[in-house]
């Protein structure tokens, strides 16, 4: 009988860890990194009551993190592609406790936003985005879509946990202490380096070999990779918003705070099954016919905030369907650079794609702090995540799912 061992294809027998418990570790971190991120429209009504500013001000430090987690992905990207993931993840761990101990101590709007430079660069080094190439690398690439759902899936549990971990902290001994215990847990990261590894990118056999100038020459040559782009601005937009401001929509509704405690918390269950059923549906059905529909499915539950009679109720199943279209875009999208160019740079190249995302994250938490304080209401905000939902439904449709033709090349020989 053939064991285990020997079925270890010969690239991945080389690893100090198998597949399962790097996949393991890299859904922790996406767990512990995200989970902080997501936690942070707890903090919207109290930090600006303590500081007596505006929810915009609040919304732009969180945009700014939101950019420069944007900005920073590519070339975070290329490290983790040349150095290993795991030097990164140590990097983002550091500045993420660091943001989150800047804004215990904050006494303006300037502290705030140098705290959202740090949580920027922290969940830059130390989220999804960081670990996509990781873990693309490690699976094989038949099952490469199916191991990067597992991100999402840790996500989920992160903000599954976070939530009412954070909402329970602040209950019991106020915001500050809150946030501290959080710099605490972003701690916890530090030995999954280990696991993770430092392993760098290398040419899959039969391949042609490619500089990190060449893959960024192919890839903004590729008609398919800049629709995607363009589309993945749209989810940043729509889920950034959602995630920070929905407990002051909440609030302004005059529910009490748990319902946007719960809301969230369905969100993270909703992302379990829908970022799941994603990394499964690659084996059906065209990625970017399913991140069509999942764009489209957006448009609905953001039109049903317009126009039915919301209740405590409704906004919690109106949460968890929105989380089964959360960030089951990711592993589609992520999965989909991987098979246009291969895994040797998908790190930096998913990390361009997310850098669309996280300008559609900025502008979606900065322009509903921006339209609140305007108009009292978040009704623009739904319209414009509607009107966008239905553009990244239709640029999805025309991208074709087949890789470059470098992939189909054989390597040139050696000359005798």
């Amino acid at each position: 009988m053939t064991s285990p061992a020997s079925m270890t294809p010969p690239a991945q027998a080389r690893r100090p860890f198998p597949v399962w418990a790097i996949v393991l570790a890299g859904a922790t971190v996406a767990g512990i990194g995200m989970g902080l991120r997501q936690i942070m429209g707890l903090y919207l009504k109290p930090i600006t009551e303590t500081l007596g500013i505006g929810r915009e001000a609040f919304s732009i430090a969180i945009a700014l993190a939101n950019i420069v987690w944007g900005c920073a992905a590519p070339f975070i990207g290329a490290a983790s592609d040349k150095l290993g993931a795991g030097k990164v993840l140590i990097f983002g761990a550091t500045c993420t406790a660091i943001g989150l101990v800047l804004m215990v101590y904050a006494q303006s709007e300037l502290h705030l936003l140098l705290s959202g430079v740090f949580m920027g660069l922290g969940v830059a080094g130390a989220g999804v985005t960081a670990m996509v190439g990781a873990i693309g690398r490690a699976a094989p690439p038949e099952k490469r879509t199916q191991a990067i759902s597992m991100l999402g899936i840790g996500r989920g549990v992160g903000v599954l946990i976070s939530l009412p971990y954070a909402h329970l902290l602040i209950e019991l001994f106020g915001w500050k202490a809150s946030l501290l215990t959080m710099a605490a847990t972003a701690a916890l990261m530090w030995p999954l380096s280990l696991i993770i590894g430092n392993e760098p990118a290398k040419n899959a056999p039969g391949t042609v070999p490619q500089t990190l100038k060449e893959s960024l020459h192919e890839a903004f040559r590729h008609p398919s990779f800049l629709l995607l782009t363009a589309g993945f601005f749209v989810c940043g937009f729509q889920v950034a918003f959602y995630a920070l401001h929905l407990p002051a929509y909440v609030a302004d509704r005059g529910f009490d705070p748990m319902v946007g405690v719960l809301g969230l918390t369905m969100v993270g269950l909703g992302n379990l099954i829908g970022t799941w059923a994603a990394g499964q549906s690659a084996s059906y059905f065209q990625k970017q016919y399913t991140l069509a529909f999942i764009y489209l499915g957006r448009c609905v539950v953001f039109f049903c905030f317009l126009y039915m009679d919301m209740t405590p109720t409704l906004v919690v199943v109106l949460s968890f369907i929105l989380g089964l279209l959360w960030l089951s875009t990711v592993p589609l999208t992520s999965s989909l650079v991987a098979t246009f160019f291969g895994p040797v740079w998908m790190t930096m190249l998913f990390g361009i794609v997310f850098f669309s995302h996280q300008i559609g994250s900025f502008l979606g938490v900065w322009l509903a702090g921006r339209f609140f304080d305007m108009t009292r209401s978040y009704d623009l905000m739904w319209w414009s995540s509607i009107a966008l939902g239905l553009f990244a439904a239709l640029v999805h449709l025309p991208i074709s799912q087949e890789p470059v033709a470098r992939l189909k090349q054989p390597k040139p020989a050696p000359a005798e």
